[in-house]
């Protein structure tokens, strides 16, 4: 790929150092995403400009006329402290006619509500857990259809923010309390979903048109004891926790080759209907029974080099500059075709 000027949009708290050398690994967890998206480009040429935004869209209108970036590479998963705003980002970079990274307005924001995507994918005959949602100061019942234990989350959060043990709950009065918890803390309606018990699988896709699916991969529960395996806000992101009970993840294995395959054709299926672009990771739980159940999709995951879209996709041959250079080419072809889904 040619040199290209590179604005790379984070949050202002993420802002990575020049160098990783002596911080601490819960440091380095808040920015890894950041450092090395800002890093492998730089090394691989390219002319980077990173930049901290939060409350204003002016430095970002300022830095696009300045430093007239080829692309924008975009790592915001919020702004103004809103996470549903991100899609703004997305369609102001539109309005300015500047090539992004990662998904369309659109996509973010049929992604974003856990019903919507799953309304939408049930209509594509793919197979969703029953779920009820509970919009916030309304009385909260469960619906008699959906049965017990149910697994409550917020409504449009991602990152496993708000999910702990206590988000599975086998009672209505358990239900009750979860739901009100949601809505106090984390400020958002809630949905309750049936329970899977079963195994936590992720697909990345990468592609606009044509899409590309990833391996299969795995997110594996170590020794959690008698804990229901879940990802929660800990076993996501709490690095300690995940090295002392031995949290990994990996190719999904003993899945027959006719399972991956039908799992993977899934995935794209979601990303199609959900009219994602770029790049994102569908995640799936797996019952025991071999039915994949569609959780939620994530535009724009996390790409760290550890983090499981790139370590699949370099299982797949990839490696992590080549991965990071697709998702640039992606961008840049959208807005050379001319095409926009937002």
């Amino acid at each position: 790929m040619r040199r290209l000027r590179i604005l790379v949009l984070m949050h202002p708290d993420c802002m990575p150092p020049d160098s990783s050398d002596g911080y601490a690994a819960e440091e380095i967890n808040k920015w890894k995403t950041e450092y090395d998206v800002v890093s492998t480009l730089r090394a691989a040429g390219h002319d980077v400009h990173p930049l901290g935004v939060q409350e204003e869209i002016k430095p970002v209108r300022d830095e696009i006329e300045g430093f007239k970036p080829h692309v924008v590479f975009t790592l915001l998963e919020e702004f103004h402290y809103q996470t549903a705003y991100d899609q703004h980002i997305a369609s102001f970079l539109e309005l300015m006619k500047v090539p992004y990274t990662g998904c369309n307005p659109r996509g973010l924001v049929l992604a974003r509500g856990k019903d919507l995507s799953k309304m939408l994918a049930h209509h594509r005959r793919v197979a969703v857990p029953a779920f009820a949602v509970f919009p916030m100061r309304q009385k909260v019942k469960r619906p008699p259809r959906l049965a017990l234990p149910l697994i409550v989350k917020s409504l449009n959060e991602d990152g496993s923010h708000g999910i702990s043990q206590a988000s599975i709950v086998d009672t209505d009065e358990k239900l009750i309390e979860r739901v009100a918890f949601i809505h106090e803390r984390i400020e958002t309606a809630a949905i309750a979903e049936q329970y899977i018990d079963g195994r936590e699988l992720y697909v990345g896709v990468l592609g606009n048109n044509r899409l590309k699916a990833l391996p299969v991969w795995e997110l594996q529960f170590g020794t959690m004891g008698g804990a229901r395996q879940i990802a929660t806000e800990k076993v996501k992101h709490d690095t300690r926790y995940q090295e002392r009970v031995g949290i990994v993840d990996g190719p999904a294995e003993d899945l027959t080759p006719e399972l991956a395959e039908r799992i993977q054709r899934t995935a794209k299926r979601i990303y199609r209907t959900l009219g994602l672009d770029g790049y994102a990771r569908i995640d799936f739980r797996l019952a025991s029974d071999g039915t994949p159940y569609f959780i939620e999709a994530n535009p724009n995951p996390e790409i760290a080099k550890s983090q499981e879209f790139a370590t699949a996709a370099l299982h797949d041959g990839l490696d992590y500059p080549g991965l990071l250079h697709r998702i640039v080419a992606l961008g840049i072809r959208r807005a050379k075709a001319g095409v926009s889904v937002g």
